[in-house]
């Protein structure tokens, strides 16, 4: 018997896997994994950046549709049935998206920086310097992920699917209305729901509701979001609107709506696009939205100077603008201000300019 295999036959060895993530917690070792080759490095290294990205923004969004369209399918294909609340419901569909979400940011968001929606993309543009000439290529990458989604729903639902679409047509009506077959893949809104104005209300509200949520959440100086929680709280405020507005018609996601509504198109006809002139809504309304409610969140609510003292940022003029800046408005000198004292005193700099979060006191 080989000594690597003598070592792992040691009781306090743990082997490779889930073990990993909990060994901090446990008094046992983890057997080391293979060593990394430099065959492994050269390829990861030579890898262009903008596939990876490309790759991980389609993912997160195959990752947060696919579960959220498979609940809606399993919904409308099972209505008919003695018991059908067995089979689907809203909740259950709520909780399709919010995991799906999570999931997605847990698998790609440290590949991409997981924005899966093109409003968010834009909108780190906007705010936070997400460079312009990536987001061309992101929100290509979004709506691609929601395509394959929808294709691969279709392919896995077909004989459900196909029996759906006859049991439609028998009962004389179309492929393509709210709780029809192509509503499985976007949405269309109700019958009696012919004020665009008002489903541009809705839309628009519940995509800035959501919007903030994420910025929120996002924020590295918000102290009630942990970096382990965030991809559960943005799921839970899809789930929370999903939940309180998908029966008056929501889409939340521009890429999530045309990636599938186009797949639509192919299976059920162009009137997926054209049917009570709202696909405009569902695919454009999350932008303004979003930047509305992301501005809202910049000018109201972000406090730069807690950012900067936690290390996430920096003054544009440095150590010596921010020091400018706290003299200026004659805060009290706790936290940040104090740090930065000390560092001057002792002439210690680090990457980040700052370490430890400002309380102050106007």
């Amino acid at each position: 018997m080989t000594s690597n295999n003598m070592h792992r036959l040691q009781t306090n060895d743990l082997e490779l896997g889930a073990t990993e993530a909990v060994q901090q917690h446990l008094s046992r070792n983890v057997v080391a994994g293979k060593p990394v080759s430099q065959r492994k490095l050269d390829f990861e290294h030579a890898r262009p950046r903008w596939l990876r990205e490309c790759m991980a923004e389609a993912t997160g969004v195959f990752f947060y549709v696919f579960p959220g369209i498979a609940a809606i399918t399993s919904f409308y294909i099972n209505a008919a049935q003695p018991n059908p609340t067995a089979f689907g419901s809203i909740f259950q569909i709520g909780w399709g998206f919010a995991i799906g979400i999570a999931f997605a940011i847990i698998t790609c968001a440290s590949t991409s920086g997981g924005h899966f929606n093109p409003a968010i993309t834009i909108c780190f543009a906007v705010w936070q310097g997400f460079p312009w000439k990536k987001v061309p290529y992101y929100i290509f990458s979004q709506i691609f992920g929601a395509f394959i989604a929808g294709m691969l729903l279709m392919g896995m639902y077909w004989p459900e699917i196909q029996e759906f679409k006859a049991a439609t047509l028998a009962a004389g009506r179309p492929m393509v209305y709210n709780g029809g077959p192509a509503s499985i893949l976007c949405t269309f809104p109700n019958p009696n729901q012919t004020n665009l104005g008002y489903l541009f209300m809705t839309e628009f509200f519940v995509d800035s509701y959501i919007g903030i949520v994420i910025w929120a959440c996002l924020d590295p100086a918000n102290p009630f979001v942990s970096p382990a929680g965030a991809p559960f709280a943005i799921g839970l405020a899809y789930a929370t609107m999903v939940w309180g507005f998908a029966d008056i018609s929501i889409s939340t996601n521009l890429a999530r709506d045309l990636g599938t509504r186009i797949v639509a198109a192919i299976f059920f006809g162009g009137e997926a696009f054209s049917y009570m002139n709202y696909s405009w809504i569902a695919i454009l309304v999350n932008v303004p939205a979003t930047l509305f409610a992301t501005g809202y969140y910049e000018f109201l609510m972000r406090d730069s100077l807690s950012k900067i003292g936690k290390g996430h940022a920096v003054h544009e003029e440095g150590e010596d603008g921010l020091q400018r800046h706290i003299t200026r408005t004659g805060m009290i000198e706790t936290g940040a201000a104090n740090m930065l004292r000390d560092r001057q005193g002792n002439g210690s700099s680090d990457e980040y300019g700052l370490s430890k979060q400002s309380d102050h006191i106007e």
